[in-house]
């Protein structure tokens, strides 16, 4: 496969992003995943309303799960996809968009619960030994979703990776997919709709999103703080509009650490709501338990009888 970018391509795109918002950029790869995945999607849900008719998969997973496709689509095939190759900025955008808004969406619509409830018979008892074995425990260990995303985000874009990303189009396909795989498995324990042998309590759900915001905060201000272009590439490009090589860097920066910590902030209230709610019905149900004593205690009492008496 040839190296992708091409270095004219910098001059051959639109020189300004805010007058090409509508320009698009459809690639075969991309687009033929995203569609066969929501085909599939779709499939599993049919099969699994027809194995249980009296439990119908919820609409609002399949939503969100076809959500989490419509904005891959946009963050790979709009403008965002026109641009991700020649302004870092751009592409820091797209991998937000994947991450913190695809990824957690696709969780919602709960993939792996589907995938059990929808086989059957000699593939059911494969997936499920698969999803029960050691691997898929580990896999799925809230930890190692938090580990993938901490190594992802540095890795990703602080290295030679994404300088190698940007020269071959197949590893930048790729990248978007590991973006998502491990935005899946980083919000998978915070959106907690599957089923899991290590759930989190929604305190530490909270200390979870917490501990992962330093992550983008630090990858960020290295960015920022480049006095110089880190990734070669670029170098290559003869970009002769828009911002500086360095200061194309800045924005991303920016954009990680303002933009990444903004929409953390965002998922921490929908948290911080059910571990509210949580608290309320124990607090209620502990009221309750406590108001039947006292009216046993009550009644006891009214009949003659001490409860503290030894007999």
């Amino acid at each position: 496969m040839l190296p992708h970018p091409i270095p004219f391509l910098a001059d051959a795109v639109p020189p300004d992003i805010t007058r090409n918002l509508a320009a698009t950029t459809v690639a075969f790869t991309p687009t033929l995943l995203i569609l066969g995945t929501a085909a599939l999607y779709l499939w599993g849900v049919r099969r699994a309303n027809r194995s249980e008719p009296g439990s119908s998969w919820s609409t609002k997973r399949t939503m969100a799960f076809l959500g989490a496709m419509a904005v891959s689509f946009v963050a790979l095939e709009s403008v965002l996809g026109v641009y991700d190759d020649v302004l870092y900025y751009d592409h820091m955008i797209q991998h937000l968009v994947l991450l913190m808004v695809a990824a957690p969406l696709i969780a919602m619509g709960a993939p792996v619960e589907l995938l059990e409830r929808a086989t059957g018979g000699r593939t059911h008892e494969v997936v499920v030994r698969l999803l029960r074995s050691r691997a898929a425990e580990v896999v799925g260990h809230p930890l190692v979703g938090f580990g993938l995303y901490a190594v992802l985000i540095p890795v990703a874009h602080l290295t030679a990776l994404y300088n190698y990303a940007l020269s071959h189009e197949l590893a930048h396909d790729n990248e978007h997919l590991i973006f998502l795989v491990v935005g899946y498995l980083f919000w998978r324990p915070v959106v907690a709709i599957e089923p899991s042998r290590h759930p989190l309590h929604s305190g530490l759900r909270l200390l979870y999103l917490m501990a992962a915001m330093p992550v983008d905060a630090f990858c960020g201000l290295a960015l920022v703080s480049a006095t110089s272009e880190m990734f070669p590439v670029y170098t290559t490009f003869h970009r002769t509009w828009g911002p500086s090589l360095v200061g194309d860097l800045h924005a991303g920066g920016g954009i990680m650490w303002m933009g990444g910590g903004g929409l953390f902030l965002l998922a921490l209230i929908p948290v911080v709501v059910m571990w509210l709610r949580e608290e309320d019905v124990k607090t209620r149900e502990l009221d309750a338990r406590l108001d039947a004593e006292d009216e046993a205690a009550a009644e006891a009492e009214a009949a003659g009888w001490d409860p503290l008496s030894p007999g």
